[in-house]
């Protein structure tokens, strides 16, 4: 009688607890950026299956991987390690000290470190540049229109800024030439728009684009940020020291459901988790939207009750 040999049973995968700890980084970031599984790995020349087992933590980075997702992310290889770039030593000092601080006295630190130095850094200048942040569909379109029109000065969108300088909308930039190119067209467009430039584009909308100087933008101007300028700490930190910014806040519901509203299907298309995706970013990027200037929450609220609560938070020198 012939038996049949059994085969050796596989090894079971055991997540080491360096890799759980990348894992979990990576996937922040590219929640903080709102860039799907697929989008990060098509940027990153790696595979889905790959980019699922490494946040998973069962997965065997290489460098040269680590090297590719970290250029997909726009970001130096050691923060995928959570690991901090060269600082100052007081800075570091200062650092160190308020990562043990509860959430309550981190806040209460920061009002000091405000009241303090406010007049050193809120100069009028910072103060006539308002910008709006938060997650799609939370109103910062139509606050901002109106906000506007109410002081007389005129209305950005970033993202069209950011069309007339690349000659290509957001989404076609993504797709041809990534997120780190994405980034830097952000940048340079938020600084067209503090140093009080307009975008000239003449004849084909791929031409090289100039700027000129605009009088009215220097005398003021309100600036609908997209939801994940927050990501790249370079231009959400000059966002911050050039602009009085303002978190337009909503629960991660009332996002799809104005989303939906205006008639775009897509956060639902193909994606049965596109709430859990929607809570997780909003988790992700709470921190750093929560370091704006002020805060609205808008739950349960009319777009009137809405822009008398911002126009009576605007200090006192605002455009």
């Amino acid at each position: 009688m012939t038996v049949a040999r059994r085969k050796p049973r596989s090894p079971s995968r055991v997540a080491d607890p360096v890799l759980v700890q990348l894992g979990e980084r990576v996937r922040d970031l590219r929640a903080i950026r709102g860039m799907s599984r697929k989008t990060l790995a098509r940027d990153a020349g790696v595979s889905e299956r790959f980019l699922a087992d490494l946040e998973s933590g069962v997965g065997n980075a290489s460098i040269l991987l680590l090297t590719r997702l970290a250029q997909a992310l726009a970001l130096p290889v050691t923060d995928l390690l959570g690991g901090e770039r060269d600082q100052s030593t007081n800075l570091a000092r200062s650092m160190q000290l308020l990562t043990h601080l509860s959430p309550e006295r981190l806040e209460e630190a920061h009002g000091l470190l405000r009241a303090r130095f406010a007049s050193e850094t809120e100069s009028v200048q910072r103060l006539r540049h308002i910008a709006l942040i938060g997650l799609r569909g939370a109103g910062k379109s139509t606050l901002g229109r109106l906000l506007a029109a109410e002081l007389g000065v005129p209305f950005v969108e970033l993202d069209d800024r950011i069309t007339s300088l690349s000659g290509m909308d957001t989404a076609q930039i993504h797709g041809m030439l990534g997120q780190s190119a994405y980034r830097r067209y952000e940048l340079k467009a938020l600084e067209t728009i503090v140093n009080g430039s307009v975008v000239d584009t003449p004849g084909n909308a791929r031409s090289t684009a100039r700027t000129t100087r605009d009088p009215a933008v220097q005398h003021g101007v309100v600036i609908a940020a997209p939801g994940s300028i927050v990501s790249e700490p370079e231009t959400y930190a000059f966002l911050l020291a050039n602009c009085y910014t303002v978190w337009i806040k909503a629960s991660p519901e009332e996002h799809m459901a104005r989303v939906i509203a205006q008639g775009d299907l897509r956060p639902m298309a193909g994606n049965r988790e596109a709430m859990d995706d929607l809570r997780r970013i909003l988790a992700n990027r709470e921190p750093l939207y929560s370091q704006a200037d002020v805060t609205i929450d808008t739950a349960g609220r009319s777009v009137a009750e809405v822009f008398d609560e911002l126009r009576r938070i605007l200090p006192v020198g605002a455009t």
